[in-house]
């Protein structure tokens, strides 16, 4: 895959997805057409995306860990939500584009949801665990045979 995209944040591939699929939806003529929506599902879903994204910051901020995926890594965190799942941040950014799609249930809004999981798991989610395993070594193998990918 192409590494230019790691140039780009993943907020910022999140919301330019929103924008591209809000587009989509406004000139389409499926626009009206709900695949499926429900507000509690997608309050549910986009909260909780929310909070785990925070809960993995709030941490890289404790440990003063670099939050660009391209930057240095001056520490392997392992505790809190790092526990449960490898990539909580790009889980909480998937959960509330997921959130964002189920609320208004619309094709193009499920698509970047998709999208961004496609981009964040082919091309991030390598790269970082290349960079990772070169840092910590045995150390982060350990951990990542214990702690999925996701959830």
């Amino acid at each position: 895959m192409n590494t230019r995209i790691l140039t780009v944040r993943p907020p910022r591939i999140a919301m330019a997805l929103v924008v591209v699929a809000t587009t989509v939806q406004w000139l389409m003529p499926f626009h009206s057409t709900a695949i499926y929506s429900s507000a509690i599902l997608a309050v549910v879903l986009g909260l909780s995306g929310f909070g785990v994204m925070m809960w993995a910051w709030w941490q890289f901020q404790q440990q003063q860990v670099a939050i660009c995926p391209t930057e240095k890594t001056a520490r392997l965190i392992t505790d809190g939500i790092y526990r449960v799942t490898r990539n909580p941040m790009y889980l909480g950014m998937t959960m509330m584009l997921a959130g964002l799609a189920v609320w208004f249930g619309t094709l193009p809004l499920y698509c970047a949801a998709a999208i961004f999981f496609v981009i964040v798991d082919q091309a991030f989610c390598p790269y970082e665990e290349a960079k990772l395993t070169s840092a910590f070594g045995e150390d982060y193998k350990q951990y990542r045979s214990g702690v999925r990918r996701w959830i």
